[in-house]
């Protein structure tokens, strides 16, 4: 229940924004084809970055245990174009929301989520989203 009052919260206080953010990320890498594999994980993000209280995002190859195709080298790759091409926009979208939110006592737990989401917009190859109840 509480988590379902901080999401409502978290829409109306600026987190819409940011997903509408990824979700045009999601929309060029899809347009420009070359982008195929990060569209996905741009949407998938976008989701999260809209609806964040509930979930986490994971790496992986902690979650399953072994690696996969974006877990290892190629993921790395992945990483490093996705931070030269659209990282770190997205990233100092959420930093410069965080700093709004950490301006009030009532913003510091939105705040702290979009730190955690800016570090994901860093390098979010090899990343999932799932709900916290999965990680217990």
């Amino acid at each position: 229940m509480l988590s379902i009052a901080l999401n409502l919260l978290w829409v109306v206080l600026g987190g819409l924004p940011m997903a509408l953010g990824w979700w045009f990320a999601a929309l060029i890498c899809a347009i420009t084809i070359v982008g195929l594999p990060w569209a996905r994980s741009c949407w998938v993000i976008g989701c999260f970055s809209l609806w964040p209280f509930g979930s986490e995002a994971v790496n992986r190859r902690q979650l399953r245990g072994r690696g996969d195709l974006g877990t290892g080298p190629l993921g790395v790759v992945g990483n490093v174009l996705w931070f030269l091409v659209a990282g770190w926009w997205l990233a100092l979208g959420h930093l410069s929301s965080a700093l709004a939110c950490f301006v009030t006592i009532i913003g510091i737990p939105f705040g702290i989520q979009h730190i955690k989401l800016a570090l994901i917009a860093l390098a979010p190859v090899g990343m999932t989203v799932v709900t916290s109840k999965a990680l217990e």
